[in-house]
């Protein structure tokens, strides 16, 4: 059984899985004002109404950004203290891979890219494409490289130009200049069920790892220090 948790994407979203990614447990509140006070009982609500204990569960799944920085923080923060106190593996789900792989679900898309709005004029950008193991019976949207980079993961100015005429799914993607006829899905806004099958799908993989490795990925890792802390005036 595996716990899922996201507070990235303005909401705080709760679910149990098993090894199938099937789905035990979901609960997600909209808004993000609540979720330091919201997070810890809808776990044991979710636990409770899956029967299940925290001794129960195979690994702790997370949604490790890139996204809101207090919201990253949160889920991360919560992540890594069950994992000490309960002594579980973690697993860290990109935030970019699950409105993928969310989009996959909902429009039936197998290639695209994700756009998050990142503020200060930039989104969080990636390109994804289905790859389906049968064996298994999954279907993820994993990562494309990008020519020249050395990350799956970018920040692009607003009013950017994608290398492809792909579709878009996130609410970056209208803040991006399209192709002509290019197609946008900004409405795709993934949950906890989300990140725990593409984290169910990881650890089966690739398996977890200890707190002290259960890290975060803000991309613009120099935002959310102070002004003081950043050089500036």
């Amino acid at each position: 059984m595996f716990l899922a948790m996201d507070t990235v994407f303005d909401q705080c979203s709760i679910a149990i899985l098993d090894a199938s990614g099937q789905v035990l447990s979901a609960h997600t509140e909209s808004g993000k004002r609540q979720q330091t006070q919201q997070i810890l009982p809808m776990i044991d609500a979710a636990l409770s109404e899956a029967q299940l204990r925290l001794a129960d569960i195979q690994a702790l799944i997370f949604n490790r950004g890139p996204g809101a920085f207090s919201g990253i923080r949160i889920n991360t923060a919560v992540v890594q203290a069950l994992s000490v106190a309960h002594d579980l593996p973690c697993v860290g789900v990109s935030s970019l891979q699950a409105i993928a792989q969310s989009a996959y679900q909902q429009y039936g898309l197998t290639h695209l890219y994700s756009a998050l709005d990142a503020r200060m004029q930039q989104v969080y950008f990636g390109q994804y494409e289905l790859i389906s193991d049968n064996q298994a019976g999954r279907h993820i949207m994993q990562p494309v490289w990008a020519y020249g980079s050395d990350s799956t993961e970018q920040l692009l100015d607003y009013d950017s130009q994608t290398a492809l005429n792909l579709p878009i799914a996130g609410n970056g993607s209208v803040l991006l200049a399209l192709h002509d006829q290019q197609v946008c899905h900004e409405d795709v806004w993934p949950d906890a069920v989300i990140i725990g099958q593409l984290g169910v799908a990881q650890f089966a993989n690739d398996g977890g790892t200890e707190a002290a490795q259960a890290l975060p990925k803000y991309l613009r890792n120099q935002a959310w220090k102070t002004l003081k802390e950043q050089g500036k005036a």
